[in-house]
């Protein structure tokens, strides 16, 4: 399990507001893209959209997919295009994994939000950063880092709740001012030897099952053999046995012995639509304990456990069961066979050379007042319709 949950006394990390480490960071972001991504390259495209905004002194919200860890890192080159430092609102945790880390956030405009409650600071930082149109702001909708580059998970309605505050303060401006949101497509391409790459990777989760390697078997055969085997390990650790069933009914079956006995125990059998939500339903009843340090160690340690069934339901969410079906492109065998590393062993090393597309889309006008009886929220429909429209047209546009 990756160190995605902090069991401490959450602080709120604001966002410094000067542009000397920006500057900077524009001549170190290409080597630091290259040696922690494999990433050779980004292209911007759409930035005039971008920039005709700024021109008219609106406030912006960008909102991106977001598969890949260096996803933020990416939307540097955006702004560096542009010629605009961004604001980023990032997981709590991101800000703990080491002391450059910490320090070299904040003042790159990155500020904290606490995802195992309700974070007001945070919220409160993100309208007034809108509101106030000096910088582009950014928040990745997903929540997570999925990994999969063709396929969107559920949007977080927060995104919609931060753009609508931002707008009222806006609007109650003389004049009355603007905000607009931008969706961001981010589309990698991979430009390696894909059956030599995986092979590579292959053999050594072979070699962990204590397998002959399956140089035999064609790649997507290999792949699916591999996911199958892994998947029935955890059958057995959490059922006794390996299940039968297609593929997507035993993610869900053991999706649901995962965590339908702790939202009973946690949350009196609440459930929301989406496997995000509901796990992130449980951490906020689990955690605040566990940060005050009030807990005895066996209980500490058993919930300790249960966090870990929360992040394999969460990662068992993101393997689409049709991913590989047809003929799978470069990237899918990619971003599967990288899953079954990190899931495997908390890393995934890189591989290379990968080639980055940040394609901005037309600006939609946020209204101060959300419409009534619609189904769903009308923004962040439109959100994921030019999010899906422009990573299906950028996987063509990138192969030509």
């Amino acid at each position: 399990m990756q160190n995605v949950v902090i069991a401490k006394p959450y602080r709120f990390v604001p966002p410094r507001r000067g542009t000397f480490w920006w500057r900077l960071f524009r001549w170190v972001l290409p080597g630091y893209l290259r040696r922690s991504a494999g990433i050779v390259s980004v292209e911007c495209r759409g930035v005039e959209q971008l920039r005709a905004s700024l021109k008219a002194g609106h406030g912006i919200m960008l909102t991106p997919n977001h598969c890949r860890p260096c996803d933020p890192m990416i939307l540097g080159a955006l702004s560096y295009a542009v010629g605009r430092p961004l604001h980023i609102v990032a997981s709590w945790h991101v800000f703990m994994q080491s002391r450059l880390q910490s320090f070299l956030l904040p003042r790159l405009g990155v500020f904290s939000i606490y995802r195992e409650g309700t974070d007001r600071e945070a919220l409160k930082t993100a309208m007034q950063l809108t509101a106030e149109a000096k910088r582009p702001f950014v928040i990745f909708p997903e929540g997570v880092i999925s990994r999969h580059n063709d396929r969107l998970n559920h949007l977080m309605e927060g995104t919609a709740l931060m753009a609508r505050g931002a707008a009222k303060q806006r609007a109650a401006l003389t004049p009355p001012g603007k905000v607009v949101v931008h969706p961001v497509a981010i589309r990698y391409l991979f430009d390696g030897d894909i059956a030599a790459t995986a092979t590579a990777v292959l053999r050594d989760i072979e070699h962990r099952l204590t397998w002959r390697a399956q140089d035999d078997l064609p790649l997507r055969d290999r792949i699916a053999k591999i996911g199958g085997a892994l998947l029935a390990l955890k059958e057995v650790e959490h059922f006794g046995a390996a299940q039968s069933g297609t593929i997507i009914a035993r993610l869900d079956r053991l999706i649901d012995r995962l965590l339908v006995p702790l939202e009973v125990e946690w949350v009196k059998g609440r459930r929301e639509k989406e496997i995000v939500g509901r796990v992130k339903l449980l951490r906020i009843a689990m955690i605040p304990d566990m940060a005050a340090g009030i807990l005895p160690e066996t209980e500490l340690q058993r919930r300790w456990r249960h966090l870990a069934d929360l992040y394999l339901a969460q990662q068992l969410s993101c393997y689409p069961p049709d991913y590989l079906d047809a003929d799978p492109t470069p990237e899918r065998i990619l971003e599967t066979i990288e899953r079954f590393e990190e899931d495997m062993t908390d890393k995934v090393r890189i591989h290379a050379p990968v080639r980055a597309i940040v394609e901005v889309g037309p600006a939609i006008e946020v209204s101060p007042e959300r419409t009534r009886g619609t189904e769903g929220d009308p923004l962040m429909t439109a959100i994921r319709e030019q999010l899906e429209a422009m990573l299906a047209g950028s996987l063509a546009a990138g192969r030509r």
